[in-house]
Parts: C-alpha cells; sequence; structure tokens
C-alpha cells in the first residue's frame, strides 16, 4: 500500500485519492503553470489512521446528527471527535513514506505548507473552501506529522460537519487527503478569479493582491488591492489601490501579523506588465479546466506560483455594465415611459424592439386618423424607441405642438366611440376583430409554414395587439372618468360620518383576472375530491407538473387514471386564461407556455389557505347592495338620481377595463410558437444555438435568414425517420454550417445581446428625457412612477388601496419568481398585470414602481381588501426579500422598519 502520491502524477480520476485539491494542482501541473513542489498524503493514509486506532465507530456515532441541529451541537460533536485523532498516533508505514517523501523536497528540513484536501472540495457543484485547516510554515518531520493528523482531525470541525449537512453529504463517504507544498518566499500573494463575480463578464479576470503571505487574502484579514484585467488582452480595465496596513509574514513557526512598510502602503502591489503576466496564467489555467476558476497565486523573485485552483461556483450570468448616461436617438423629441410602455418594465429583447416600434407607430396615426377625420402625425412624428434597451413613446417636438389643439377634441371623439374606440368600439369591433386575427392565424399549421409567412403572421398578429392595445387605451381614461366622477360627487354631496369609503361600491363584481382565479380554485377543490390526487400534486414540484402538462405524460407519483383526469382540465383554464402577459415583450413566457406559477397558486388553495374568492366576491357585493340600499334611502329624489348614474357608469365601465387588459396578450401564445418554430429551423440550419435565441436576433437578421432560405419547413416524415434509426441531426434541411468552425453564426451575437440586457436590467429609467425641471414641471404629474429622490427609509408613491399591514417584503422579478412568495408577504414588483393576479391571494399588501389609483393592481388590490402603494419608481430597487417594512396605502408610503432577515 502506497501512502503518498507525487503532484505531477495526479489527474481527474484520482479525486477519491488525492482530495480537490491535490487533484487540481496536478492538473494545473499539467497545464504547465508554475507550482511549488509537493506531494500528497493520500485517503488511505486517513483510512490506515483511523483503521490502526480504532475510530470508526466512534466518528459515525459522534457525527450522525440530524439535519436541523444546531451549531453548538456540531462543536461540541466536533471537539470530541477530534480528541480522538490527537489521542491517537500515526501508523509507522505512514510516517516512513511521510518522512521519505518531506526529505524529497530539499534540504534537511524544509520549510512546507500543509493543507487539507477533501474528497468533497473544490468540485463544481459546491466549494467546501475553508472548511478545513491549513497550517504554514511548519518545519521538520515531527511538527507534519502533527499538521498533517491536525489537518485530518480538521474533516470533523463542526463548522464542516454543517456545511456538509446543508450539501446533503454524510459522514460516511468523505475521506481526507493532505497536500505537502514547499513553502515559497512570497513578496506578494491573493487570488485570482478567471470570470468577474460581480457581473459574471467570462471576458474579464479579477485580481485581489497583498503584501505578505496569501493566506490573509483568502481569509478576508487584510485590504487588498483589486483589478480587473481584459482576459484577451491583458489591459488593465479597473484598478482600486488600497492603503494596505497590516501583512502577514513568517515567523520561527507558522506565520504572523506585521505592518506594511511605510513605503509599499499606498503602492500598488502589482503594475500593469505584472498582472497581465498573471492573467495570462489565468487564462490558461481556465482554458485547461475548462471553466472558470478561482485560484490562489503567490508572487516571487522567481516569478508567478499558482498555489490552488478550484471551480468557481455560483457564477452569475454574465452582465455588461450598467449604463448610467441616457442619450436619446432622435434629437427635437420628447421621450416618457408611459401608456403601453408601463406593460414593458425591463429592457427589450431586440426583436420585440424591432417589431413593435413600426407597430405602435402605425397604430397611433391610424387611431388620430380615425378620430379627426386626417393624417395629423406624420411619418416620423411618434415612435417607440429604446434607449439602453427601455422601450420610450417618442414624439417629436413640432408634432406635439401640432396635436395640442387637436387632442382634446379626439380624446372625446374617441371615449364615444369614434374610429372604433370606448367601451362600445371595444366590446363590438375590436376585440371581435382582434380574436378573429388570431383564429385566422391559429388555424394554419405551424410547423408546415414557409419561413417567410411565419415571420409575417408574428408581425400581422403583434400589430393586430397593438391595435387591440390602443382600443384598451380608450376605455381606461372612460373607466377612470366614471370612477373619479363618482367619488368626487359622492365625497362632496353624498357621504356622511360613518359612511363606507367610495371604492366599497364599486367592489364585488366578475372581471376576467378574478375569474382566472376562481378557476384556479376550483380545480383545487375537484382535486381534493379525487381519490390521491391532492396529494401527489403537492408532493410533485410544480415544474415538472408544467413539464408533464406540456408533454401530456404523467409525472411519477401520479396515477395515469388520476393525470387522465386532471391533465384536461387544467389545460382548459390554460387555453381560456393562459395568454394573460407578466410583460407585453414576447421573449417572457406566458402561462400557456410556463405554468408553473399557476400551478404554484393551486398548490396554495390545496393546502387549505386563502379565501374562497367566491365566498370573498359575495361578501363584497353583499356589502356594497346594502350600502347602497341605505344611503339612495336617506337621498332625496334628485341627488337620488345623480348618485344612481354616476354609480351605474362607474360599476359598469371598470370591470371591462380589467376584461380588456386581460386580453392583450390573446395573439401571445400563437407569436411565440410561430418565432420558436422559425428558432428551431435556425438552429437545425447552424444560424443559432437554441430556439429561444431567436428572440435575440435584430429583424433584419432574421428576415435576412428567412430570405436565404434557412428556415423552410422541416419534413416532418423524415424527423420521424431519422429518429427511429437514432440519427442526430433533426431536420430534412441541409445542415448548413454557415459559421464555419462549429459554431452556430449568430449564437455569439445572441448572447452579447443578452449579456447587455442584464447590465441594462439594472439600471432606472428615467421618466421623461431629457431630463429637466421643466419637463418635470410640465409632464411630471402624468407619469406613472413618483421622482427618483427620496428620503432614506421612506419610499413614496400612490396610496391606491387603503389599510396599513407591516409585513416582510417579497420582491419579485417575474413569474420566475412566483414560488418564492410566501402567505402574509408583501408582493413589491415593478408591475403587475391580469397574469400576476393569483399573487394577490398571498399577499398581505402590494407596492410596484409604476402604476397609479386606477391601475390593474390598484382595482385587484382593492378587491382583495389589502393595501397599495403604487408608482413609487424605487421600491424593487431599495427593497430586498426578507425586510420588514410597513406599507400606508392610506398615505402613499412604505417605511423600512428591519433589515432584510
Amino acid at each position: 500500500m502506497t501512502y503518498i502520491n507525487t503532484l505531477g502524477d495526479l489527474g481527474p480520476e484520482d479525486i477519491a485519492v488525492a482530495g480537490g485539491k491535490g487533484v487540481g494542482l496536478g492538473r494545473l501541473i499539467r497545464a504547465g503553470v508554475p507550482v511549488p513542489p509537493g506531494f500528497v498524503v493520500n485517503t488511505a493514509a486517513y483510512a490506515a489512521f483511523v483503521d490502526a486506532n480504532h475510530l470508526e465507530a466512534g466518528i459515525s456515532e459522534l457525527a450522525a446528527l440530524p439535519p436541523q441541529a444546531a451549531l453548538p451541537d456540531y462543536e461540541e460533536a466536533s471537539e470530541r471527535i477530534r480528541a480522538l485523532f490527537t489521542d491517537s498516533s500515526m501508523p509507522s508505514a505512514v510516517v516512513a513514506e511521510l518522512n521519505a517523501a518531506y526529505r524529497g523536497l530539499g534540504g534537511r528540513e524544509p520549510d512546507v505548507a500543509v493543507r487539507s484536501s477533501a474528497t468533497a472540495e473544490d468540485l463544481a457543484s459546491a466549494s467546501f473552501a475553508g472548511q478545513q485547516d491549513t497550517y504554514l510554515n511548519v518545519r521538520g518531520t515531527q511538527s507534519l506529522a502533527a499538521a498533517v493528523t491536525a489537518c485530518w482531525a480538521s474533516l470533523w470541525t463542526g463548522r464542516a460537519m454543517a456545511y456538509r449537512a446543508r450539501a446533503g453529504i454524510g459522514p460516511e463517504p468523505v475521506r481526507l487527503a493532505v497536500v505537502v507544498q514547499q513553502m515559497v518566499q512570497a513578496e506578494a500573494a491573493g487570488v485570482m478569479f478567471t470570470a468577474n463575480p460581480a457581473n459574471g463578464r467570462r471576458d474579464q479576470i479579477v485580481i485581489s493582491a497583498a503584501w505578505g503571505l496569501g493566506d490573509s487574502v483568502v481569509s478576508g484579514t487584510v485590504t487588498t488591492d483589486d483589478l480587473v484585467v481584459d482576459a484577451g488582452t491583458g489591459r488593465v480595465l479597473s484598478r482600486r489601490t488600497a492603503d494596505k496596513e497590516t501583512m502577514t509574514a513568517y515567523a520561527e513557526h507558522g506565520t504572523r501579523e506585521q505592518p506594511v512598510p511605510a513605503e509599499r502602503r499606498h503602492r500598488p502591489v502589482l503594475d500593469d506588465r505584472a498582472a497581465a503576466e498573471l492573467a495570462r496564467h489565468g487564462t490558461r489555467i481556465r482554458d485547461h479546466f475548462g471553466a472558470p476558476q478561482d485560484i490562489e497565486w503567490a508572487w516571487t523573485d522567481d516569478g508567478f506560483f499558482c498555489l490552488q485552483s478550484r471551480p468557481v461556483t455560483a457564477l452569475p450570468q454574465p452582465a455588461a455594465d450598467t449604463p448610467d448616461t441616457w442619450p436619446v436617438p432622435y434629437p427635437n423629441g420628447l421621450y416618457f415611459r408611459a401608456s403601453i410602455v408601463e406593460q414593458m418594465p425591463d429592457p427589450l429583447s431586440p426583436l420585440f424592439a424591432d417589431l413593435i416600434d413600426g407597430s405602435v407607430s402605425r397604430s397611433l396615426r391610424a387611431l388620430m386618423a380615425g378620430a379627426v377625420g386626417k393624417n395629423i402625425i406624420r411619418e416620423g412624428d411618434v415612435g417607440l424607441p429604446t434607449i439602453n434597451g427601455y422601450a420610450y413613446y417618442f414624439y417629436r417636438t413640432s408634432a406635439m405642438v401640432r396635436l395640442t389643439g387637436r387632442t382634446p377634441a379626439a380624446m372625446i371623439a374617441l371615449a364615444r366611440g369614434k374610429a372604433h374606440m370606448g367601451v362600445t368600439g371595444w366590446r363590438e369591433f375590436s376585440h371581435p376583430r382582434y380574436r378573429s386575427a388570431v383564429g385566422y392565424w391559429s388555424a394554419k399549421p405551424v410547423g408546415e409554414l414557409p419561413g417567410k409567412e411565419l415571420l409575417e403572421g408574428a408581425q400581422a398578429l403583434l400589430d393586430a395587439g397593438t391595435v387591440y392595445y390602443t382600443a384598451v387605451q380608450s376605455i381606461i381614461p372612460v373607466a377612470a372618468t366614471s370612477e373619479m366622477s363618482f367619488r368626487a360627487y359622492y365625497d362632496k354631496v353624498v357621504r356622511r360620518a360613518g359612511d363606507p369609503p367610495a371604492e366599497t361600491f364599486l367592489l364585488g363584481y366578475d372581471s376576467e383576472p378574478i375569474r382566472a382565479e376562481k378557476s384556479l380554485y376550483d380545480l383545487a377543490v375537484w382535486a381534493r375530491g379525487v381519490p390521491g390526487l391532492a396529494p401527489a400534486l403537492l408532493d410533485t414540484p410544480a415544474t415538472v407538473l408544467a413539464e408533464s402538462q406540456r408533454t401530456g405524460s404523467a409525472p411519477a407519483g401520479i396515477g395515469p387514471a388520476a393525470w387522465l383526469r386532471w391533465q384536461p382540465r387544467f389545460q382548459a383554464h390554460l387555453d381560456r386564461f393562459g395568454h394573460a402577459t407578466y410583460n407585453l415583450d414576447f421573449v417572457n413566457p406566458v402561462p400557456a407556455d410556463e405554468s408553473s406559477p399557476l400551478l404554484e397558486t393551486v398548490k396554495f388553495y390545496l393546502r387549505g389557505q386563502g379565501q374562497d374568492p367566491h365566498e370573498r366576491q359575495n361578501m363584497s357585493a353583499a356589502r356594497r347592495e346594502g350600502h347602497t340600499n341605505r344611503i339612495t334611502a336617506r337621498l332625496d329624489p334628485t341627488r337620488r338620481a345623480v348618485f344612481n348614474r354616476l354609480l351605474r357608469w362607474a360599476q359598469n365601465t371598470a370591470p371591462i377595463r380589467e376584461d380588456a387588459l386581460a386580453d392583450i396578450g390573446l395573439a401571445w401564445p400563437l407569436i411565440r410558437r410561430m418565432l420558436l418554430e422559425l428558432g428551431q429551423r435556425l438552429v437545425d440550419a447552424g444560424v443559432i444555438a437554441e430556439p429561444a435565441e431567436v428572440f435575440w436576433l435584430y429583424h433584419r437578421e432574421l428576415a435576412g435568414a428567412v430570405d436565404f432560405g434557412l428556415a423552410a419547413p422541416r419534413d416532418t416524415e423524415l424527423l420521424k425517420s431519422q429518429e427511429s434509426q437514432g440519427d442526430q441531426e433533426r431536420s430534412g434541411t441541409p445542415q448548413v454550417s454557415i459559421s464555419g468552425a462549429g459554431r452556430p453564426v449568430l449564437a455569439d451575437a445572441a448572447e452579447e445581446r443578452k449579456m447587455l440586457w442584464r447590465g441594462q436590467v439594472k439600471a432606472e429609467p428615467p421618466q421623461m428625457l431629457p431630463e429637466s425641471h421643466w419637463m418635470e414641471r410640465a409632464f411630471g404629474a402624468m407619469m406613472p412612477a413618483h421622482a427618483r429622490d427620496q428620503a432614506d427609509g421612506v419610499i413614496k408613491g400612490t396610496g391606491a388601496s387603503p389599510g396599513r399591514i407591516s409585513a416582510p417584503a417579497r420582491v419579485l422579478a417575474g413569474p420566475e419568481d412566483f414560488f418564492r412568495m410566501m402567505p402574509g408577504d408583501v408582493l413589491v414588483a415593478a408591475i403587475t398585470t391580469p397574469a400576476w393576479t393569483p399573487l394577490f391571494a398571498m399577499a398581505s399588501a402590494v407596492v410596484t414602481d409604476i402604476g397609479g389609483p386606477l391601475s390593474h393592481s390598484s382595482i385587484v388590490a382593492r378587491e382583495y381588501g389589502i393595501p397599495a402603494v403604487l408608482g413609487t419608481r424605487t421600491a424593487t430597487r431599495r427593497l430586498t426579500s426578507g425586510q420588514r417594512i410597513r406599507v400606508d396605502g392610506d398615505a402613499g408610503t412604505v417605511t423600512i422598519e428591519h433589515p432584510s432577515a
């Protein structure tokens, strides 16, 4: 039995023998990187030590703690296990090999570093860095044996056992190897990440550097210089030179902290040339390992040495720098983030940005022409351009002047139904026409259409949706005017002390979002009546249920008979309500595509949580009717007539507004199917790497690929034949490798645009451009969000639903976060659309960046009887999940009470 392995002989297959650190060093040597000479005391030596001293039973008994054990319990077990190691002796065969390997490093008693190397350490799936011990500047055979034994014992520190328990790793499989390396006389040392951990950029290398030994850098006990280096060129992109007060240096035994010499405190540890040289080592290591690496390094008179390399875990997706300037694309114009833009809180995907711009301008020109009888909006007068990816309504200044006198008359004409606008126009023309367009394209077999027709269909459906949204916009002022008129008359002429607020008379009515919520509740009630179905649904992750819904096959744990009863019922819900959009950009799936959020709501009701929406609605309706009868009974005939007329007007239009908004995305499932079909064809043709990358192409690129014949229909019969023969090619279309190198030609471009988007999404877009005091004075009150300067600790918005509540915040970016919502949380989001309604049943309050007293959020919040503060502009950026906040729906404020948990 051999107990020692040379570092240079180790490869990935030796993880069980040498541990993660040992294998990593072996691979560094194979990569041609300078590594201090050394060896590994392998896991067989650890096993021999445990066996010779009969420790296994005692370790297993003491380490068998339940996952929920407290840290003091782990610490107590650790002390007892480590005592077992201290009281034991190293087998003579291990001692003999250890001493021989030590002497082989050169010199009589060389100084060495002794580092733990666990078999579960430094893996791509989890970093166990710092969980076991390291000993530096060890000299002599007796000290070396003691350090090795101490490393073995550190496998059982309280923090290491707790860490493994959280990672789901039991005590039985873990073993420990120990790396022994010759100490280097480091002038400086530090850590290097071959990807930027702040923004995920794989083309940037981040270096932390300090004078002296690197152990203090890893532990975070000294202040470091920090550099960002371009991985391709070695150019230093940014540098922060610290005031370095202390450093770690060698002592007679071990290390010690000492002051940094005065002449070095403010001097950069690495100049640009040294940083570039170190970055080249990092790039070589990254390429050798095939993944971003976290590297410990040291700098001596002989150059750089790499002391350790492990995969970077939990690296974010790459993001470009967050923009901080907002240059406008066209001069002599005004830019607003309002109206349809409220439904686009994030930067737009390139394809959607290209298609929606022309669609909106065409729709507005047609609308105004229909309202006033002639084309008063000229080509280029209006548009929907993007600035840093964010959509803005653009109006040319000359057009604003020209339209000012016409706008009031146009608005009145539209409200009265001109150009098929208003409630009647929506009901009798706009809505049926939109449904007809969707029906026309739905009848066509998507998989068989030529690429050009698919692209034309997607554009036609988006145009139909934009025209429909324009019609909806004519309903919103009517609904707003009716509610404000009733509220004003009631508050000034009718209301007495003890009477309910005006909104009480507008609650308890059906609308499409409420009907969708009741449908989910009814599904849960039905499922409880099917033997075994409810617990099976609760036990199956929502993502698994959603995938099974898509494929039609029953998931594990749910019997085929029960699934056949459940699947069509849930599909019926998706067919009716699954087109509701979370965000108008079609890069975002709708519930029909990704039903996990809805299934989480079904589970919420299956657990018996939340209120019966039927009962809540009936109670609201009964309360409304009771107050209405009581108040009308006391009014004189004249005031009663006005009260009733205004009340009926408001009650009739409010639900219609919600119905109209809920159907904006009617075409979106079909648009996404068409574009994803095009995407799959472009994958087959070698243009992009995956179908969803089609959304990250510009329209000219997609149209060019279509015109070039790269998006022809796939031969489905040939596909089936190829699949049955095990052929990996997925298309009858020739596999055109237009990239010439195996990498799809536009895949890198799509990745770069996603990276740019991730940086843009962190920005806070101004509500109006150009930013100026006169713009704020002239138009600020019309914007759907408040000004950005707000006091610390208090966020101001618009009180849209009354009440006060203190509860934890839950900040949600979109449906992918819905599963994080806990009953009683305050829902915090950029904006909510009808698709967000299921979360209102769980929420204790609602806070949004965008929105006003007559937005969807306010109407639904009032139906649920929960406070709402809307249009804060900054809530999603200033709040974090877990913070306890106080929401005051009367004052329109959100106060931060406690930091995040």
